[in-house]
């Protein structure tokens, strides 16, 4: 089942504390860009068709990346898109973006998400996998 745009955009804002959907929206365009450029195949798929069809479409047609980002550097790569952003706001908009994209998205799936992803994405998702 997909979420409409506006629950999405009020989860994230509430994750992030954001004082405006406005800032919500930005972090979640950047975020689902840099992460979509990640994913492949039918895993991006059946994420992009949990989510509302305009971050479905961000997520469709990311940003490009000639590798796949670890951790500290999808952070980096994040504050860098984010006007303003530091890599510690830029690590809360992370937060909040993700985790709500793992509710969205449910257990199975997130977990055939960080299977596509360097280690240590699990925290940035909010879902720590046993070591």
């Amino acid at each position: 089942m997909t979420i409409r745009r506006e629950s999405f955009q009020a989860h994230v804002q509430e994750r992030g504390e954001y004082q405006t959907p406005q800032e919500a929206e930005r972090a979640a365009r950047v975020v689902l860009a840099l992460l979509g450029a990640h994913l492949v195949g039918t895993v991006r798929a059946e994420l992009a068709a949990r989510l509302p069809e305009e971050y479905a479409l961000i997520l469709l047609n990311p940003l490009q990346a000639a590798e796949p980002l670890p951790p500290e550097r999808f952070v980096r790569a994040t504050a860098a898109w984010i006007e303003g952003a530091t890599e510690k706001t830029a690590l809360w908009d992370i937060g909040a973006v993700l985790s709500t994209v793992a509710a969205v998205a449910g257990d199975v799936l997130t977990r055939e998400v960080l299977l596509q992803l360097p280690p240590g994405y699990d925290l940035l998702f909010g879902h720590p996998q046993p070591t």
